[in-house]
């Protein structure tokens, strides 16, 4: 069922985010660019999307949970990519946006982009990882003392 659930969450939320959002920022004005900014663009895209995917599908499958703030894991997801870095889902999501900005030069998307991670910088910081603190306690405290919020270690973190 996390499953379903999870896959229900990322049409909605993410889908809106990354497309919709986008779209009517561009206003229909947008045209795929070549050379290598467009490639890195959809490189960017690609990895971003991937990376969010891995990330849903740890919280569905090993935390038990989903990526939605009213359905989250009922276990501290701190494997996979979370050994690198504590919020891989948000980044992978901004991964989607800049790639979008760089496909379409758009400098509406790139800020868009800014706007997003300023939106999950105060989200994590006010609301998720104090929740986070009072259901997981030590063990999250452990856990945010180890692994960067958004820049990545460069060894996983094995505690």
């Amino acid at each position: 069922m996390p499953l379903l659930k999870t896959l229900l969450f990322t049409v909605v939320v993410p889908g809106t985010v990354t497309v919709l959002v986008p779209l009517w920022l561009l206003r229909g004005e947008g045209h795929l660019q070549g050379g290598a900014t467009g490639v890195a663009g959809g490189v960017l895209l690609v990895c971003g999307a991937m990376l969010y995917l891995r990330c849903a599908w740890d919280f569905a499958t090993r935390g038990r949970g989903t990526p939605a703030p009213v359905d989250p894991p009922r276990t501290l997801v701190v494997a996979g990519v979370y050994r690198y870095v504590r919020n891989p889902m948000y980044l992978g999501v901004l991964g989607v946006l800049i790639g979008e900005a760089a496909l379409f030069r758009s400098s509406a998307l790139l800020g868009y982009a800014g706007a997003f991670f300023l939106a999950c910088h105060l989200f994590v910081t006010t609301y998720e990882e104090p929740t986070l603190r009072k259901k997981f306690g030590a063990a999250h405290e452990l856990y945010c003392a180890s692994v960067p919020r958004w820049l990545p270690r460069l060894k996983p973190w094995t505690g």
